[in-house]
């Protein structure tokens, strides 16, 4: 599924933030905001693609810090702990 770059994608990938853990919320929605209305279709969708992750991974990757193998994915996930 890739992530529509309009109005109603953006509020959807919002709606999708919305996570178990209130630390999560904070850094799924500060990263859209800040990143998603000039995001690229690619970064969108590579957004949209880790909103489909469990939280406990999500977890190890945007609060504990733990480097993703895949570069983009690491840049992504560095970007959100950096907002």
């Amino acid at each position: 599924m890739s992530a529509d770059t309009g109005k109603a994608g953006l509020g959807r990938l919002r709606w999708m933030c919305r996570r178990g853990m209130r630390e999560l919320d904070v850094l799924l929605e500060r990263w859209l905001a800040q990143h998603g209305p000039m995001a690229t279709a690619e970064e969108l969708a590579r957004f949209e693609a880790l909103l489909q992750w469990q939280d406990p991974d999500l977890v190890r990757y945007l609060i504990a810090g733990e480097i993703h193998a895949d570069s983009d994915l690491a840049a992504l996930l560095q970007s959100i702990r950096g907002v």
